[in-house]
């Protein structure tokens, strides 16, 4: 009987086990996990969700039993070998695969020179390191955020929403400057620093340690903070060094084909890990860290395991909460040499990106609430039509984008 066997506990490795039971595989399925916790979702440690007790599982335990998948967690991967299919884990025990999924995730960057270990600094990768953060989100305590991305924002908000002082440290003239447009984030600073939280663009750090308890950033210009806990914010990167010593080819994360295949024969990889070429804007390779992404490439990979061979053409989509605001993003808006604004009301817009030649490659919206998500979902549709839109249409309001995309 065959044996598929998924490295990686998170979205993308569960969704993929389920997947492979629904599409009607009856071999073995082995899912392990480097956590001791069984898998959950992630991006509810930020957005959010920070302050909750429990992690909020994908499945409940007897999901796993009853889908016939054998769950192993607390068990990290070591090696394995592309020619006798087998894999090796740190208490020294051996699987062999018929086929293997590399679902590893990414890992968060450290800040270079700040001690590991440390209370005082941590990274958000893990529930553990949501617990730690739990702690001193309340009033009088003061958290330092280095890098202001996604999670660095959302940390914010919901640091300050607890009572805690924030303070936002950014290398870059300004936050959200990967794949976010200025006006969104000029938005969403302004707020942040209207609910009180100390935004610092433009400026470098000299050193991260820690003394007397306290977190201690000093920055170049000789000023020194003191927080209770500083969090570096600052990207991932994608776990590939299992994927490295067997020889696979890397290129900024695993390398797949449309199909998510690695260069070694049944061994598949998908979700933050990889990079795969994306049809839509031309067969750019691309790395997505976004919970959808790791969600629909686990069902894509469970297919294609089974020789399905369907390929990824998914528009990429992003989504932030921050306060009563939420940012939704379809798309790839690098490229762009336009863009058209349209006004939703009540302080909610979308900006549709556009290439030279007026085809729809991406749209940033945000507003209260829900107040973008139904205009992002149809932007999402045009773009994997390759549609060229009227620019006035997209501007104006009245001209609903259904009739778009029906045209």
């Amino acid at each position: 009987m065959a044996h598929f066997v998924i490295l990686g506990a998170g979205e993308c490795g569960a969704r993929a086990a389920f997947a492979l039971r629904e599409k009607g595989f009856d071999g073995d399925i082995t899912l392990v996990g480097a956590e001791p916790l069984h898998p959950y979702e992630r991006p509810p440690l930020s957005k959010g969700g920070a302050n909750a007790g429990d992690p909020k599982f994908i499945a409940a335990s007897e999901k796993y039993a009853d889908s016939g998948v054998r769950l192993l967690t607390g068990l990290e991967a070591r090696d394995f070998d592309t020619a006798s299919r087998t894999v090796t884990f740190s208490d020294g025990a051996t699987l062999s695969y018929d086929k293997l999924l590399l679902a590893t995730g990414a890992a968060a960057r450290w800040f270079p020179g700040a001690p590991e270990g440390s209370a005082h600094i941590r990274a958000l990768r893990t529930h553990h390191d949501a617990a730690a953060l739990r702690d001193v989100m309340k009033p009088g305590k003061h958290i330092a955020i280095i890098g202001g991305g996604f999670i660095g924002l959302e940390l914010a908000a919901t640091a300050r929403l607890l009572g805690a002082e924030v303070t936002v440290i950014e290398g870059l003239e300004r936050v959200l400057k990967r794949g976010v447009p200025e006006e969104i984030a000029h938005l969403l600073t302004e707020r942040h620093r209207t609910e009180g939280v100390d935004i610092r663009c433009g400026v470098s750090i000299e050193r991260l340690g820690e003394e007397g308890g306290k977190a201690v950033i000093r920055l170049s210009s000789g000023e020194r903070i003191e927080a209770d806990l500083a969090l570096v914010g600052i990207g991932a990167r994608p776990n590939v060094e299992i994927a490295e010593r067997a020889g696979l080819t890397i290129e900024n994360g695993i390398a797949v084909d449309r199909y998510l295949q690695t260069s070694a024969p049944d061994v598949f990889a998908a979700g933050d890990c990889c990079s795969f070429p994306l049809a839509i804007y031309g067969g750019r390779r691309v790395r997505l860290e976004s919970w959808r992404n790791a969600q629909e490439q686990g069902t894509l990979a469970a297919a294609n395991m089974l020789g399905l061979d369907q390929a990824v053409s998914a528009v990429p989509w992003f989504w932030s909460d921050q306060y009563d605001m939420t940012l939704q993003i379809a798309g790839l808006a690098e490229g762009a040499a336009t863009h058209q604004r349209r006004d939703l009301g009540a302080g909610a817009f979308i900006l549709f990106h556009l290439d030279a030649d007026g085809r729809l490659i991406a749209a940033s919206g945000i507003g209260p609430g829900n107040a973008v998500a139904r205009d992002i979902r149809l932007a999402e549709m045009l773009i994997a039509a390759g549609a060229h839109p009227d620019p006035a249409a997209l501007r104006a309001n009245d001209v609903k984008l259904k009739s778009l995309l029906a045209a």
